[in-house]
């Protein structure tokens, strides 16, 4: 919807805060091209960049209460504003319009912080207390909407994005090394600090309360991701709770002034939100040709003739895509090892040619079960039971043959879940990170960084752990940090009907039989999408949005491209080149499919020389 950001507290440079925070707000001005307004006070500057979605006439913000000593930026929407409003206005609140900001700041004086629980819908918000001289902050439940912030000598800076943070005179930039080596296991930044030093993310669920003239935070969890399994109710039983509260989900998320469309892929999880889905428009993007399985566009037609949608499906050209990582990086503020960021870029990009909002299918794997990696405890059960010991050793024997059938079977069995599983991405190993990086700087490896979560999920089977820690670091971390920042890099907003705290409230109970069977996954949505679509699309394997990088790192494209990135300045300063050469050298003689580690390191490259290189 929106982009926010602001300061508030003593500044000690002799500079203009007036310049500042119109230079903060351009810089974000992508996220909201319609409106733009400001608020400053001897404390305080708020900035705000608005798409106008909701109320297109006035909720204009900066948004002030009737005394004037509250002061609220709102990004996000709230799908439940009405019934709120409603509650506000029997409690004597006055309002002046019908926005859902509007029932933020009357529901942040009547609720004070408990108004969070209350909320439905996605969220960051600042609201500065005039009065007080106090900042309360806080987040959405999933972490759908971004917030960022830092803390300089007497002031606090926030955004949603961090390159408008670094218009801050006060704040100096520099590299915080320990998140590099995260990324490179993780493939995201992984780190409540992010890749700046110092500049921070709010976590998803959590509030902040900060007052002028300290330099301490209150940060507090208002909202967990826990699962807790249930047996008791029957299929049928399940099936129905999953369908109704879906249907109500997807319809709560189209409230608007625009018209709405959806993101589509020949896949369950989109399928299931078209089939509900009141608009018109459907969109899709695919790599290669059309029977190519980087290319769901024909899938996604049928899925869009069966839902009586209007599709349009756009191929993406591997020069295009190349051409497209720069700009692609710089939007999403930090590197990210996710090829599939860049496909929804040339996707956001397609639908904001005809409409401001579309609804997703993001969320529905972490909360139901998808993804296909969920199977491999019980696949590796039986084989468990040998000695560990044993185990090891047949390990160490696989890893000599590197075309031996079943070689990953045999070393990922050698391993427990804790030391085999940080999240859908794994891309580097400690022992690798140390080989690959001249400056190690003894960051945690994953396993530590992980280990409360394990010790917090101890009492549910592996599946279910799996499950959380998907939910709390790769969901927010990865998933949804591209969908907004693509989608706010093309002015247009995203919707997630999965990610709603009424659809967690019914998955998060889901027992296990109504997840995975055998290597079904999403068993329960699989079986209330083959009620409105047919075969093809409900029971269709997930394929998570490919991108051909296996192949087009391998084009003379490609290659050039790559060895450009690893005698860049970033790979001179961090990387150990002979490590890069070999790892390429490696891939193009198809000796080892190299392409994920490659990608990540190359975004790496590319993304420093946009925030780092000294022009």
């Amino acid at each position: 919807m929106c982009g926010i950001c602001g300061f508030v507290g003593n500044k000690k440079g002799n500079w203009d805060r007036e310049n500042i925070i119109e230079e903060m707000k351009d810089t974000i001005r992508h996220r909201g091209p319609d409106d733009g307004g400001s608020w400053l006070s001897e404390n305080a500057a708020l900035g705000f960049r608005r798409l106008s979605i909701i109320d297109l006439e006035s909720g204009a913000q900066p948004m002030k209460n009737e005394n004037g000593d509250k002061v609220l930026v709102f990004n996000g929407e709230i799908y439940n504003y009405q019934q709120l409003r409603e509650e506000l206005l029997q409690a004597g609140h006055i309002f002046a319009t019908h926005s859902d900001t509007e029932v933020l700041i009357h529901g942040y004086e009547e609720w004070g912080g408990d108004m969070l629980n209350r909320l439905r819908g996605m969220f960051a918000f600042v609201i500065w207390d005039e009065e007080k001289k106090e900042l309360f902050a806080a987040r959405d439940y999933f972490g759908i909407k971004p917030l960022y912030y830092t803390v300089v000598g007497e002031s606090l800076v926030f955004a949603s994005e961090i390159k408008s943070i670094l218009k801050y005179p006060e704040y100096k930039k520099e590299l915080n090394e320990q998140a590099l080596e995260q990324f490179l296991s993780f493939q995201y930044s992984a780190l409540e600090e992010t890749f700046f030093k110092g500049i921070y993310r709010l976590e998803p669920g959590s509030f902040l309360r900060w007052r002028s003239g300290s330099i301490i935070l209150e940060i507090q969890k208002y909202f967990e991701p826990t699962l807790k399994p249930e047996e008791g109710k029957t299929g049928k039983e399940w099936l129905s709770a999953v369908d109704e509260v879906i249907k109500n989900s997807v319809k709560a998320h189209e409230i608007a002034d625009v018209e709405i469309g959806t993101f589509l892929s020949g896949g369950v999880d989109s399928g299931l939100i078209a089939s509900e889905f009141g608009g018109k428009r459907a969109y899709t993007v695919g790599f290669g040709q059309e029977k190519s399985k980087y290319n769901e566009i024909q899938y996604a037609k049928e899925t869009a003739d069966q839902c009586s949608l209007e599709h349009r499906g756009r191929r993406i050209r591997e020069q295009e895509f190349w051409e497209a990582v720069p700009e692609v990086l710089y939007y999403m503020d930090e590197p990210l090892g996710d090829a599939s960021a860049v496909a929804l870029y040339f996707l956001s990009m397609e639908a904001a040619k005809d409409v401001k909002v579309v609804v997703s299918g993001e969320g529905a794997d972490e909360l139901f079960g998808g993804y296909r990696i969920y199977c491999e405890p019980e696949a590796l059960r039986r084989y468990q039971m040998l000695p560990k010991g044993l185990r090891i050793k047949l390990a160490r024997l696989a890893e000599h043959f590197p075309n031996l059938k079943g070689k990953n079977f045999l070393i990922r069995g050698s391993k427990s879940l804790e030391e085999r599983f940080i999240g859908n991405a794994n891309i580097f190993s400690m022992e690798e990170r140390r080989e690959l990086l001249k400056n190690y700087t003894g960051a945690r490896s994953p396993q530590s960084f992980l280990e409360e979560d394990y010790d917090r999920t101890a009492d549910l089977r592996d599946a279910d752990r799996m499950q959380e820690i998907d939910l709390r670091h790769w969901l927010p971390g990865d998933i949804l940090q591209k969908a907004d920042r693509m989608s706010m890099a093309n002015s247009l907003e995203v919707r997630v009907p999965f990610l709603d705290r009424e659809v967690f409230e019914v998955s998060r109970h889901l027992p296990a039989n109504m997840k995975q069977r055998g290597r079904v996954t999403k068993y329960i949505l699989r079986k209330a999408a083959a009620f409105k679509l047919d075969a093809n699309t409900s029971e269709r394997p997930k394929l998570g949005f490919p991108v051909p990088i296996r192949h087009w790192i391998c084009s003379e494209e490609g290659q050039n491209r790559m060895r450009q990135a690893f005698s860049s300045p970033a790979a001179k300063q961090y990387f150990r080149q002979e490590k890069l050469t070999q790892l390429l050298e490696e891939h193009l003689a198809k000796h080892k499919d190299n392409s994920r580690k490659l990608w990540t390191i190359y975004t790496f490259c590319i993304w420093y020389g946009i925030y780092f290189s000294e022009s």
